[in-house]
């Protein structure tokens, strides 16, 4: 991977990491516990507030490991270790870098890694 590519890469990177910083920043305000007051909301209410404020963690924890992936991929950049995969030690092809820049795993050490994951 040439400069020009690896520039690229981190400023796209670099981006991705200040968008999921300022969305974490702002979907922590949504992760509050619910209030149980049944006099300020009702049964149905509270029970939706209940699992929106669920699906609104799940998401928060999607992208704190997305977050983490993404400043694990600037690391590897700086030290020249980018666009390898950490399966195989291969070159990660160019669309897949393009698809998600954070991504540590050649098309084929990804698929081995889900099958292993899905079948214990």
């Amino acid at each position: 991977m040439n400069k020009e590519q690896q520039r690229h890469y981190k400023e796209e990177l670099q981006r991705l990491e200040a968008e999921l910083m300022e969305y974490l920043g702002l979907t922590s305000e949504s992760s509050q516990t619910v209030e149980l007051d049944q006099a300020r909301q009702g049964r149905v209410s509270r029970g939706d507030a209940m699992q929106q404020q669920a699906m609104v963690n799940a998401s928060h924890v999607r992208d704190q490991k997305h977050l983490k992936a993404v400043r694990r991929a600037l690391k590897r950049i700086d030290s020249d270790d980018y666009g390898f995969c950490l399966g195989c030690g291969e070159n990660i092809d160019d669309k897949r870098l393009e698809i998600a820049p954070e991504t540590e795993l050649c098309l084929d050490c990804q698929a081995l890694q889900e099958k292993r994951d899905n079948h214990p």
